[in-house]
């Protein structure tokens, strides 16, 4: 039997010719990721560990993006605590005001994760890298721990379910789009610890940024990694992005999958999911009138230029409607500078919207955008549980930009082609 693209990495960074679903292994990892809420309690870990420094200082990236700028002393002391370890152990990639970003976003502009790679962080949305052919996966502050200091990682060989993607989507329909379409028809335990790949024709019609947005919230499916083939644009972004040698692999023909699931990109339409799971979706045409108090664009979902280009655009010569709060944060410094230079933030700014420094802010509801009793926000984040973003009687509606932006200037979730 032949193997799919997750088993192949895993294989070759386990040293083996081949695995199979529900195998143990142990495997070398090219990078292990942490951030200001995950990395101090793995700091911690390493204390406990007789073996000295880091396996590698440069294949370790440490992101302060949750709680920076530091919005109280605890956080400020939590980034104070990775900072001191950064510099103790020579972390090449520590990333802090100024030069941070969202981190999701982050490493894969810096270039320092590519095709092939075999990657875990502790941050559930570690997945996200699967948009260039890399298995990377989301785990604790403990395994973290371990990955930084012998530079390796144990993992059960996931089974794996086939999407095909076939068809063109039609206007604003986006990566968020098909994947909280996905999410909605399988449930958010629909890919429990099983590898989501992607394939099909449509697949020529995504951008690098949609596909970032689909592996990205694969595990609000439950999956362990969502993963897509490399094909000309992933290489084109990996070359505009990085010096790092990749290494591309392809699902053998006969590779075993649980289910297959084929999703036509043309009949699709804006979804949105309602409270309290993500899983709970509606398209446009059956939200009915849902009227909010606040919009978010931005996180590592949705925090790229094609999202703010997009939400921009609608936003152009409108207003944000009388009484909503609308806040636009840029997932990078590097986008924030080119959405500032092209006038998207000009745009957002005239519209009477705010325009925040990078970070995952409202997002895990954290600071930036936290939501009063009864309060109802359109964001364009992953998650939407009780309690997310503020008050535990609040309401959180993801969607895409697109949604978001038309949303902003009617005050009620809004198919963007009405605007």
């Amino acid at each position: 039997m032949g193997m799919t693209m997750s088993e192949k990495i895993l294989a070759k960074h386990a040293g083996l010719e081949t695995v199979k679903a529900g195998d143990l292994i142990e495997a070398n990892l090219d990078m292990v990721l942490g951030n200001d809420i995950t990395t101090p309690v793995a700091i911690d870990v390493t204390k406990n560990m007789k073996k000295d420094g880091v396996f590698d200082k440069d294949k370790i990236a440490l992101v302060m993006d949750h709680f920076v700028p530091n919005k109280d002393i605890k956080s400020a002391e939590h980034c104070k605590y990775v900072r001191e370890y950064a510099k103790e152990n020579n972390i090449t990639n520590f990333f802090d005001v100024g030069e941070m970003g969202i981190e999701h976003a982050l490493l894969p502009e810096k270039g320092l994760v590519v095709a092939g790679n075999l990657v875990i962080g502790a941050d559930s949305h570690t997945c996200t890298y699967g948009a260039l052919g890399a298995f990377s996966t989301g785990v604790g502050s403990t395994d973290m721990a371990a990955g930084m200091k012998t530079g390796k990682a144990w993992f059960k060989v996931p089974s794996a379910i086939k999407f095909v993607l076939k068809g063109k989507p039609a206007p604003f329909i986006s990566g968020k789009d098909i994947i909280l379409h996905i999410i909605g028809e399988i449930g958010v335990d629909g890919a429990l610890y099983q590898s989501m790949e992607f394939t099909g024709d449509g697949i020529a019609y995504l951008s690098m940024d949609d596909r970032f947005t689909i592996s990205n919230m694969a595990i609000e499916a439950g999956g362990k990694n969502g993963i897509f083939p490399v094909d000309e644009k992933t290489i084109e972004y990996m070359k505009e992005h990085s010096t790092k040698e990749y290494e591309v692999f392809e699902a053998d023909p006969d590779a075993e999958y649980t289910r297959t699931i084929e999703i036509d990109l043309s009949t699709l339409r804006p979804t949105v999911s309602f409270p309290h799971l993500p899983s709970n979706t509606k398209t446009v045409d059956e939200a009915g009138d849902v009227e909010i108090d606040q919009v978010v664009i931005g996180s590592c979902t949705n925090g790229r230029i094609s999202d703010m280009k997009i939400a921009a655009d609608i936003l152009k010569g409108h207003k944000v409607k009388k009484g909503l709060r609308v806040i636009v944060i840029p997932a990078t410094q590097a986008v924030y500078l080119e959405a500032m230079e092209k006038g998207y933030l000009k745009t957002f700014i005239e519209a009477g919207a705010v325009v925040s420094t990078p970070t995952c802010g409202p997002c895990l509801g954290g600071y930036m955008g936290i939501l009063a009793s009864k309060e109802r926000c359109v964001s364009t984040t992953n998650r939407n549980f009780v309690g997310r973003m503020g008050a535990t009687d609040s309401e959180i509606y993801l969607a895409s930009p697109a949604v978001a932006a038309a949303s902003a200037i009617t005050g009620k979730i809004t198919d963007p082609a009405t605007i």
